[in-house]
């Protein structure tokens, strides 16, 4: 009897079970609202540092830019010949004649590469005085020095200004907490390899370029001294582990950086910049290969012409580069390259191709650092969140977990980094 007395007591009162399950939901739904305003502020935080420090970053580079300009500007480095140390009407140079008569002409005509005869082999022995030698160092003091300096901190620029307007690019849904191997420790050691040379070689660089006028003001003529006859061994050596570098990276990723259809939609939408979400792409975008393929080519090129310049006088790059585009598009450069000109145009063409690589550089690391989040662990560790690698390399995931290439994904925890 007691228990059909509590049975029907409860059979009456079901409104009762009802609004529990209400006051529950309502709980919960609080919860989840206070969970959604948490991420709310917590987003709202982080785009308000972010905005924060993209001002800063623009700031600080817009300042560095200017000073440098400014300091490159008044420099007597890049200052081109003046008046007064030009010939007018056979005067001798320098306004300096000694009589009514003068071997300005004679002089003249030697200065511009008049050749005489030798009796020796070496042909080129008998150019008294290589005019263009002058010509190089004008040219490599004075525009190639000043567009370099532009190209760089321009770029430098344009990176803070897209920080500034773009953000980091964060994951859209957040990490999973689970990962999947993208670079074996093999290609980050190329990678890294190829990275921590490529840096030394363009500071020491840039010293050659621009440290007798940044640096010795700075820090006087025998530390400069010092630094430059460290570096000058440092880019020579280091050199050969850039070469070695570079031919690990071709190797493991050639066949990863062939163009396909996928590509042309990802550039036509921007990488995903012009709305529309990410596109898809397998383990390397239409951005990495054009970078692989501009650090490839471009490092051949320096490695080349670097070749040279520790080896002098013994190649005919140009001589022979200039024939056979006269063969091919019908054009008349010269072939006649004597061999100290061989130097002065491996010398200029080294630093172009170096510049220009700096510049590709530069905006390589900052995607793969400050720009993108979760980029990086995929040279660090090796390992990427599985929500990063569905947003920009879907088609990779998707054939990772088929079974085609790489590995499986592991599915163990990842670091949350503090934000």
């Amino acid at each position: 009897m007691n228990a059909m007395s509590n049975k029907a007591s409860f059979n009456q009162n079901p409104g009762h079970q009802y609004h529990g399950h209400q006051n529950r939901g309502h709980q919960n739904r609080g919860h989840q609202n206070n969970g959604h305003q948490k991420r709310c502020a917590r987003s709202a935080a982080l785009k308000q540092r972010d905005q924060a420090r993209s001002f800063m970053v623009i700031a600080l580079t817009v300042l560095l830019a200017i000073s440098a300009l400014l300091w490159l500007n008044n420099s007597p480095a890049f200052a081109q010949v003046s008046g007064a140390d030009k010939p007018v009407a056979g005067a001798t140079p320098g306004g300096t004649d000694s009589g009514a008569s003068s071997d300005a002409e004679l002089w003249r005509q030697v200065r511009h590469g008049a050749t005489g005869t030798v009796v020796g082999q070496d042909k080129s022995a008998g150019m008294l005085i290589q005019s263009d030698g002058q010509q190089w160092r004008l040219t490599r003091n004075g525009p190639l020095a000043m567009y370099s300096a532009w190209a760089i901190l321009g770029t430098l620029l344009l990176l803070s200004l897209f920080f500034a307007l773009r953000g980091r690019i964060r994951i859209s849904h957040g990490k999973s907490g689970k990962t999947m191997k993208r670079f074996s420790g093999i290609e980050r050691m190329g990678h890294w390899l190829l990275a921590s040379s490529f840096i030394l070689l363009a500071l020491t660089g840039l010293n050659l370029l621009f440290g007798r006028k940044l640096l010795i003001p700075l820090i006087g003529k025998d530390a400069f001294s010092t630094i430059t006859i460290f570096g000058k061994f440092i880019h020579n050596y280091v050199a050969f582990a850039f070469m070695l570098g570079l031919v690990i990276v071709a190797i493991l990723w050639v066949v990863h950086n062939i163009p396909n259809r996928h590509d042309v939609v990802w550039l036509l939408r921007g990488g995903g910049m012009l709305g529309g979400g990410h596109p898809k792409a397998r383990k390397f975008n239409a951005g990495q290969k054009i970078i692989f393929w501009v650090v490839i080519l471009c490092g051949i090129s320096i490695s080349m012409s670097g070749w040279a310049l520790m080896n002098p006088f013994t190649t005919t790059m140009f001589g022979d580069t200039f024939s056979s585009l006269n063969g091919a598009f019908g054009t008349q450069l010269p072939t006649d390259v004597a061999l100290i000109q061989e130097q002065q145009y491996q010398s200029l063409w080294h630093t172009i191709m170096a510049v220009f690589m700096i510049m590709v550089v530069l905006a390589h690391i900052y995607i793969g650092t400050i720009g993108m989040e979760g980029a990086l662990d995929a040279m660090t560790s090796g390992d990427v969140d599985t929500n990063w690698a569905r947003e920009h390399h879907s088609l990779w995931v998707e054939e990772v977990q088929a079974g085609k290439k790489g590995t499986a994904e592991t599915g163990k925890e990842s670091i949350q980094p503090a934000e």
